[in-house]
C-alpha cells in the first residue's frame, strides 16, 4: 500500500482492499482519519471517533433517501427500509422491543442446549471426513439449523438460506453491479413468499412452536398495544436470517482462520480452554465479520479534530477502529488474554446488536469445542474470502483435524 492515500475513495476499493483492508486503513487513520470520498461522504477510522457517531443519538440509520437513490422501488428497498437497522426511533424502538422478545433470557436458555446438540452433530461429522472445507461443512450449517429453529423453517429449505443471506447483504457494499443487485432483489422476494407462507401457518396454528421456535412471539407479540404488520413480520425475520447467519458463518470461520494463522495462540487455547471467552472478544475484534457501518449527521458532530456539518454520510471503519493503536497495544497482534477489548463488532448505542449474547454463545460453544475436540487443526489448502466490502468472511476454509 503506498503511503499516498489522498486519492482513496471508498467506492472505488478493489480486490486488493478486500483481501486485506488493515494496512490502508492504518494510514487512512494516521495521515487522513476523516477522509473525504469524492461523493462527499466521509470515511472514519478512528475508535473515538466511531464511538462518538454510534453512541450520539443524532447519528440517523435512516436510508430511505440514500436507498432510494442505489435501489430505487424494489424488494431490495422494502427489505432494507422496513426491517430493524435501517430504522430511527420511534418505529427503531417499537419494532425492536418487539423483536427482543425472540433474545430473552428464557429463549436464550432454550438455544445453548440446540447449540450444543448442532455442534456435537457437526463435530461428528468434521471427524468422519478428517479433511474438509471448514465453512460449507461447520461454519454455515451451525446459523443455518440456529435460524431455522427460531423461524421454523422446514429442512428441505435450509440449504438456500445462506445464499439468500449473501445476495441480499451483498447489495449493501459501498459499489454494487447490477448483477448483484440483480441477485439480491431476487432473494427477498423469494425468501419473502416463503416467510408469508410459514407466519400464516404460525398465525393460524400458535400452539404447533417447537422449542427455539421466535414466530409465534413475533406474531403475537405487542408493545404499547402495537403490533407487527404482515408485511414488517415479513422483513424483519429476513432481518433476523440476515444478523445472524452470515456474520455468524464469518464468525466462527474468521476464528478458526486467526487460529491457523497464530499457530501460537491456538496453542494457548488448547492448554487453556477457560481462556475461550476472551479468545472469542479477540476473533471478532481482530477479523470482524462486520467492517464498515454508516449513519447520517442530523445535526453538527465534534469529531476528536474536526466537525462534520449536518447533513454528513459518514461511512463508520469497525475494521479500523478495531485496530486503533490509541486503544490497543500491538493491535495488529492477535491475543487471546486482551483485557479490556472495547472491540465495536457488534456496534454499540441504540443500535447495538440485538443478538450479541446469542452471537457470544454460539461462538463459545463451537469454536471451543472444536479447538478442545480436534488438537491437531491445520490448512489443507489456500483460502478465499468472499468478495464483500462491508462484510468479512471466508468462501472457503480447507482444514484438516489429522
Amino acid at each position: 500500500m503506498s503511503s499516498d492515500i489522498s486519492d482513496f475513495d471508498l467506492l472505488a476499493i478493489g480486490p486488493g482492499f478486500i483481501e486485506n483492508p488493515y494496512p490502508t486503513l492504518h494510514v487512512l487513520r494516521a495521515q487522513s482519519p476523516v477522509h473525504e470520498n469524492p461523493d462527499g461522504s466521509v470515511f472514519i477510522t478512528r475508535h473515538a471517533d466511531c464511538l462518538k457517531v454510534y453512541q450520539s443519538r443524532d447519528m440517523l440509520s435512516d436510508k430511505k433517501e440514500e436507498f432510494g437513490r442505489k435501489f430505487g422501488q424494489c424488494p431490495l428497498y422494502e427489505h432494507h427500509t422496513t426491517s430493524l437497522v435501517f430504522n430511527d426511533p420511534p418505529y427503531h424502538t417499537v419494532v425492536r422491543k418487539l423483536l427482543a422478545s425472540a433474545f430473552t433470557p428464557r429463549k436464550l436458555a432454550e438455544f445453548e442446549p440446540l447449540i450444543e446438540d448442532i455442534v456435537t452433530r457437526l463435530l461428528d461429522r468434521a471427524e468422519d471426513l478428517g479433511e474438509f472445507d471448514f465453512i460449507e461443512h461447520f461454519a454455515k450449517v451451525l446459523p443455518t439449523e440456529i435460524i431455522s429453529f427460531m423461524l421454523g423453517i422446514p429442512e428441505d429449505l435450509r440449504p438456500k438460506l445462506r445464499g439468500y443471506s449473501l445476495s441480499i447483504l451483498g447489495a449493501l457494499d459501498p459499489e454494487v453491479p447490477a448483477d448483484r443487485l440483480k441477485a439480491g432483489n431476487e432473494a427477498v422476494a423469494e425468501f419473502a413468499v416463503i416467510l408469508d407462507e410459514l407466519i400464516n401457518h404460525r398465525r393460524a396454528n400458535p400452539d404447533g412452536a417447537k422449542q427455539g421456535e421466535v414466530l409465534e412471539a413475533l406474531i403475537f407479540g405487542e408493545h404499547d398495544g402495537r403490533t407487527l404488520t404482515q408485511e414488517e413480520l415479513i422483513q424483519n425475520c429476513i432481518f433476523l436470517l440476515n444478523a445472524g447467519h452470515e456474520t455468524t458463518t464469518s464468525f466462527v470461520g474468521n476464528s478458526i482462520a486467526v487460529l491457523l494463522d497464530a499457530p501460537g495462540q491456538h496453542s494457548l487455547l488448547r492448554e487453556d480452554p477457560t481462556l475461550i471467552d476472551t479468545a472469542i472478544e479477540e476473533f471478532l475484534r481482530v477479523e470482524s465479520p462486520l467492517q464498515i457501518g454508516n449513519r447520517l449527521a442530523s445535526t453538527d458532530i465534534e469529531l476528536v479534530d474536526r466537525t462534520l456539518p449536518k447533513g454528513t454520510y459518514i461511512h463508520t471503519s469497525i475494521a479500523g477502529a478495531n485496530r486503533d493503536p490509541a486503544v490497543y497495544d500491538d493491535p495488529d497482534r492477535v491475543d487471546i488474554t486482551r483485557k479490556p477489548n472495547p472491540h465495536l463488532a457488534f456496534v454499540t448505542g441504540i443500535h447495538v446488536c440485538l443478538g450479541a449474547t446469542l452471537a457470544r454463545i454460539e461462538g463459545r460453544i463451537a469454536v471451543g469445542r472444536f479447538v478442545e475436540r480436534f488438537p491437531k487443526l491445520q490448512s489443507a489448502g489456500p483460502k478465499s474470502l468472499v468478495p464483500l466490502a462491508r462484510f468479512r468472511g471466508y468462501a472457503s476454509l480447507p482444514i484438516s483435524i489429522r
